[in-house]
């Protein structure tokens, strides 16, 4: 499917059906496939990220991943709140890279435009992007101190797992790129090599624990995740943030484009999105399945966790202090990225 197929169909789904919703303010397309032109091919392992703008305090649940005219799309609540202060968003490394370019779907009352048209304007300012990249930076620190070593196995894989991925989100912030989520590794590999800072990126996988695994080991990984995936999707009935994540019509993403990165020689940068969805897998497990499928899955998820470092509870503290250490060392290299980075002004 054409990017432009795939943004139709969004645009249209936001008309006849988000639209109606209460509070509904405004939509915008989102995420890595902004950049994408409209003769592109969308990969089947991408989906069209929208976010849907509401005055409500509580916007309702997000919508998820889910098929409509064919196009697998990403629907993501935000409430405007969250979007009124110009400075706020700015500073925000999530938020404000959706402000970049004009995407903006729809705009009933033209606060989105007048918002878009000034983080627009300032986005590449040297004290924004170092708000930003400081923000990235927070998240990672905030988080690993957070670990709960009493939680369940694939909780606190979830805790230590995304803030150690966060510091991929402090380079490519500093590099002005999209602070992309399942291609987080493989978007920061090729930035640090265009920056001349390739030797910086062993490090990083050494962190996530996936430098010296091979392409076959990673895809025995990702064979039992397969297995985990389908029983996860078919046993779903709680709803969670992630839910529509571990669906039929997600299994491209999760599944199919991990074995792209493997098969086109990106075997370790596939390996943060396999180990995220195993330990989502496990948490509907948890919910919805029985004690016994529960153990029946478990050694799968607990190989590829070993995998990664991991054999304790009290690993997952030790391991976090070693991001945590590493933090001064990825400034450094942030800094020196934004110094050098001749599309970031002012000083």
């Amino acid at each position: 499917m054409k990017a432009s197929t795939a943004r139709a169909a969004a645009s249209d789904w936001v008309m006849r059906c988000a639209s109606l919703e209460e509070g509904f303010m405004g939509a915008y397309f989102s995420g890595s496939t902004v950049g994408l032109s409209d003769d592109a091919e969308l990969p089947a392992s991408s989906d069209i990220d929208v976010v849907l703008v509401s005055s409500l305090e509580e916007p309702p649940p997000k919508p998820g991943k889910f098929v409509y005219r064919g196009a697998l799309i990403e629907g993501t609540y935000i409430s405007w709140k969250q979007l009124s202060s110009v400075e706020e968003v700015l500073a925000n490394y999530h938020l404000a890279g959706g402000f970049r370019a004009n995407t903006i779907i729809a705009d009933p009352t033209g606060e989105l435009h007048k918002l878009q048209a000034e983080v627009s304007r300032r986005f590449a300012e040297r004290m924004w992007v170092r708000r930003r990249c400081e923000n990235a930076r927070q998240r990672v620190e905030r988080g690993l101190r957070a670990i709960d070593i009493s939680a369940p196995l694939h909780d606190r894989v979830t805790s230590w797992l995304f803030p150690t991925g966060v510091t991929t989100h402090v380079l490519l912030v500093a590099a002005l790129r999209n602070p992309t989520v399942r291609l987080r590794y493989l978007a920061v590999r090729d930035v640090l090599a265009e920056y001349g800072r390739a030797g910086l990126y062993p490090e990083l996988l050494e962190l996530l624990g996936c430098a010296h695994l091979t392409p076959d080991r990673v895809e025995h990984h990702l064979d039992g995740l397969a297995r985990t995936f389908d029983v996860a999707a078919a046993a779903a009935k709680t709803p969670l943030v992630f839910s529509t994540d571990i669906t039929a019509a997600a299994r491209p993403i999760a599944i199919d484009g991990s074995r792209e990165l493997i098969r086109a020689g990106f075997h370790r940068e596939a390996v943060f999105w396999i180990a995220a969805t195993y330990a989502r897998c496990h948490n509907i497990l948890a919910a919805d399945a029985s004690a016994e499928l529960q153990r029946k899955l478990a050694p799968d998820f607990e190989a590829i966790v070993a995998d990664l470092g991991i054999a304790s509870a009290d690993d997952f503290l030790r391991r976090a202090e070693d991001v945590i250490r590493f933090l001064p060392r990825l400034w450094e290299a942030a800094e020196g990225m934004m110094r050098e980075n001749p599309d970031i002004t002012g000083q």
